[in-house]
């Protein structure tokens, strides 16, 4: 795990070397073991690499990196888990090769510079984000993994093409003055996160999953780059697995799924340093440590947040799946004090502005991993692939009931369900059935109230992705807003509500807010986290799969409940699903209020130019005085004045 940097053009940087020491030391986190730099003046090209040592220590899996025949240099961030397998074809096509190290890296190069681009991304597993600089044809070629595990950024400004793993490194350039993307601003409050290619800076893209740029001088130059190419196609393949659709009976689709997991979870962990895992207690974080467990030769280190407050700690569950699995568990509970302590620090880990607020205890499971690992292995991608989410089992009946009213009654009862008082829930609590007991009656009600006045489907599941109802009252200047779920591929228009949603979130949500959040948590505490349900054979399993037995029923994650039934008790699995999240509406009322009001007093809001103060502050106050639960809303204008505050 590293981080680069560089640039293709001089006109902007000035010296060069000063440039690229300025970019690479942005993001030192990513990789304070060692610093590379390459430049070659005659084809204005310079690599940068901040290296996190994690197979081959030595020197010989230092970056920037030269293949054998000298064509190719490469800067490469992320990890590649069949490089065995690829050394050994290499090796029966070509002959024996004189290897330096026995590193990822070297192998990774050696197949582009002696097979091509294309052939060896088809065979690669892994994450990564590449700089890839062809001396022959004097080419560069950006090249992002398939489910976008790794970032990276590119974009022209002042006559060079700049690319780096984080926008600190392309904002610590010299002379550096992008304008804000107010549109990108709009998606932000929207969505608590900015959906790719936009970033946060004009002229500034994220290089999207699954794709690749190739550019040369003359482009750079011109001003004009090509549009990105798709390297792997993610709705082909869905659509291509539904077609020979798995024909074995549940036990059958359980044994291949375990087969496939505990391959992919094994490739991830080789380690030449410490490793350990995440584990919330859910299922699929459960699923994959019980497989590491399965697979080591002694116990794993495993690691765990909870909260202080009910219906938000799920430490016990943590605990409890950790002393069956026979782990070396570790775990830490937070307050509202501890979370208001570490705020300011997690708000200066994104580049862009980011809010979603399980990133607090991200960042802290991160840094408390970190203490005693180099390597973590994490659940995520799970609910996307397998179909965990709420959403894609209750929305198709949500809206096939909504559906059977006239819009103008259902906008009626929206609003009816948005007067209730927050302390309507607080009172009835302790009488409400199931889910709604937890403490989280709110939420769930509100959910239902945003969702239940719109037009038509297409709107629904839009709805259902936003965090806010109407964020444009937020702002004062104009911006357009996406429609994510308007991006999906026509290919899969006859699919169902589901598996749309699936691909939706497989193609946004996951790359820009999950993997976002763990990425940049975990890479700030220089901790490299590694995800094993993001295995494009997995994948295409997971596709072929009739939906009772992924999220039909009413049963999110079917096959993979039946896969962990093998592994712990069926009490440790078949139990609410509580996210990774923290209070934040409970705590702004109380141990965060100071924090918040110096963020949302009317000249905080105003210093900006860009926030309509009289809306902010009149939802602020309606939250305190519990008359409604803004949370979400605020929270993402809590984390826009954190980050706007260290930024230009």
């Amino acid at each position: 795990m590293c981080g680069i940097a560089g640039f293709f053009g001089f006109g902007a940087p000035g010296d060069p070397r000063v440039a690229l020491a300025a970019m690479t030391a942005a993001i030192v986190h990513r990789g304070p073991d060692a610093d590379g730099h390459w430049i070659e003046a005659g084809s204005q090209i310079a690599f940068g690499h901040r290296r996190l040592s994690i197979i081959d220590l030595s020197p010989a899996g230092a970056q920037p990196m030269h293949s054998h025949d000298g064509r190719m240099t490469m800067a490469f961030n992320g990890e590649i888990y069949n490089f065995p397998d690829l050394r050994s074809q290499l090796e029966a096509r070509h002959g024996a090769i004189a290897w330096r190290g026995h590193s990822d890296s070297e192998v990774l190069l050696e197949c582009f510079a002696r097979d091509g681009i294309a052939d060896t991304l088809d065979r690669v597993d892994g994450m990564f984000a590449i700089a890839l600089f062809d001396h022959a044809q004097r080419e560069l070629t950006l090249i992002r993994d398939a489910f976008g595990e790794k970032p990276l950024y590119y974009g022209l400004h002042k006559g060079s093409l700049l690319f780096a793993s984080e926008l600190k490194a392309i904002a610590a350039l010299p002379g550096f003055d992008a304008a804000m993307d107010l549109d990108a601003l709009g998606d932000f409050f929207k969505y608590s996160y900015v959906p790719g290619p936009q970033s946060i800076w004009q002229g500034i893209s994220k290089l999207q999953p699954a794709h690749r740029l190739t550019v040369s001088l003359d482009n750079v130059q011109a001003g004009a780059l090509p549009q990105p190419e798709r390297w792997w196609d993610h709705v082909g393949d869905a659509l291509a697995a539904r077609q020979e659709m798995f024909a074995g009976s549940l036990d059958e689709a359980r044994k291949r799924g375990d087969a496939l997991l505990q391959a992919a979870t094994a490739r991830r962990m080789v380690s030449d340093v410490p490793l350990g895992a995440f584990l919330s207690g859910g299922i699929d974080s459960s699923m994959v440590v019980a497989q590491m467990q399965r697979a080591a030769s002694a116990p794993v280190r495993t690691f765990s947040i909870g909260m202080a407050e009910d219906g938000y700690d799920e430490s016990p569950a943590a605990k409890a799946v950790a002393t069956h699995l026979g782990t070396d568990h570790t775990e830490l509970v937070l307050s509202p004090a501890e979370v208001q302590d570490v705020i300011p620090e997690v708000g200066a880990i994104h580049d862009e502005p980011f809010a979603d607020s399980s990133q607090v205890p991200t960042f802290l499971v991160s840094r408390m991993a970190r203490q005693h690992v180099t390597v973590a292995l994490s659940g995520d991608g799970g609910d996307e692939i397998f179909g965990g989410y709420n959403r894609y089992f209750t929305g198709p009946k949500v809206w096939n009931r909504m559906a059977r009213l006239p819009a103008p009654a259902r906008r009626m009862l929206g609003a009816a369900l948005r007067a209730v008082p927050a302390a309507t829930y607080r009172i009835a609590g302790p009488i409400l059935p199931g889910e709604l007991a937890s403490g989280r009656a709110q939420e769930k009600v509100r959910k239902l109230a945003r969702v239940i006045g719109v037009a038509d489907e297409a709107a629904f599941h839009d709805r259902l992705l936003a965090t806010s109802d109407d964020p444009a009252s937020l702002l004062a200047v104009d911006a357009r807003m996406s429609r994510l779920p308007a991006r999906q591929d026509a290919r899969a228009a006859a699919l169902d509500f589901a598996h749309r949603a699936m691909l939706v979130d497989t193609a946004n949500y996951m790359p820009d807010d999950v993997l976002v959040k763990v990425d940049r948590a975990a890479m700030a505490v220089s901790l490299e986290t590694r995800t094993p349900y993001l295995e494009r054979d997995l994948y295409r399993f997971a596709w072929s799969l009739p939906a009772d037995m992924r999220a039909g029923a009413g049963i999110g994650k079917r096959l993979l409940r039946e896969m962990l039934y093998t592994h712990v008790p069926r009490a440790l699995v078949d139990r609410p699903k509580a996210g990774f999240a923290i209070p934040v509406g409970r705590w702004l009322r109380t141990g965060l209020r100071d924090w918040a009001e110096s963020e949302l007093s009317r000249d905080a809001l105003a210093k900006s130019g860009l926030l309509d103060v009289d809306t902010i502050r009149r939802r602020w106050e309606e939250h305190l005085s519990g008359r409604q639960d803004h949370e979400a809303l605020l929270w993402n204008v809590l984390m826009f004045q954190a980050w706007r505050r260290r930024r230009p």
